[in-house]
């Protein structure tokens, strides 16, 4: 992996690509192929978390009405329509993803900005959103350290990031009972569901790479060296976290 990739190496991860051009083509061309079905997998799997509880993370770090906010690897726009609700009419925001199917699943719900590009190179200019948002992707960002830094610089003074996240549980139980409902119980759902096969790759995917994420002590030492103060990380249930700093 990268130096600075929110992924340690992993031997389960060679079965998907060799280097960083070949990680880009691959994790696109599975997020585009899996972009129809993606919403109602993710309903029947439950990997993410809720709506109510993504609307209530943002509440909490500081979305309100009238807001611009930019939501980095919006997929399917998940995330970004409780964005949406939250800064209501008055308020703007933007959906940033490199896969293109995705961002067509998004526009199908969702009347907001769209642009196809990565996190570590975001085509907004400097200080122009007031929150950055990011749900359950970093672990497909390949230079963490670029993509904090490109959140920094588009944020507007005293505006903040927040980047929720899937972890492995601290607990040896919690570990083993993550691995089992993700090596186990999801391939089996995906299977009851015929119109879902186009995800069971992704999803696949999604269980190494939690496996094979990071540290969160190394996630918040990122944001700091982005220059990201009252920098800290909450957890919920064991398995879901947020990671949130603030411009000066």
């Amino acid at each position: 992996m990268p130096k600075n990739s929110a992924l340690k190496d992993d031997r389960r991860l060679d079965t998907y690509f060799a280097g960083e051009d070949q990680r880009r083509a691959v994790t696109r061309d599975m997020f585009n192929e899996a972009a129809p079905g993606y919403d109602n997998a993710e309903r029947i799997t439950a990997l993410g978390s809720g709506s109510w509880y993504r609307r209530e993370v943002l509440r909490r770090c500081g979305v309100k009405p009238g807001m611009a906010v930019l939501d980095v690897a919006a997929g399917t726009g998940l995330v970004t329509a409780e964005a949406q609700a939250l800064v209501g009419p008055g308020g703007r925001v933007v959906a940033l993803d490199p896969s293109p199917g995705m961002l067509a699943e998004l526009q199908k719900k969702l009347a907001v900005e769209t642009l196809v590009a990565y996190a570590e190179s975001i085509p907004l200019p400097e200080a122009c959103v007031d929150f950055v948002s990011m749900g359950y992707a970093l672990r497909h960002v390949g230079d963490m350290d670029a993509a904090f830094a490109e959140y920094f610089r588009v944020l507007r003074p005293g505006g903040r990031a927040c980047i929720m996240e899937i972890s492995r549980p601290a607990g040896r139980f919690g570990r083993l009972a993550l691995r089992a409902y993700i090596g186990g119980v999801v391939p089996l759902l995906a299977r009851l569901s015929g119109r879902h096969a186009d995800v069971r790759r992704l999803w696949a995917y999604y269980g190494d790479t939690i496996e094979a994420a990071i540290d969160p002590a190394t996630i918040l030492a990122a944001m700091r060296r982005a220059g990201f103060v009252d920098v800290d990380c909450a957890v919920t249930f064991g398995v879901f976290r947020e990671y949130v700093g603030r411009k000066p």
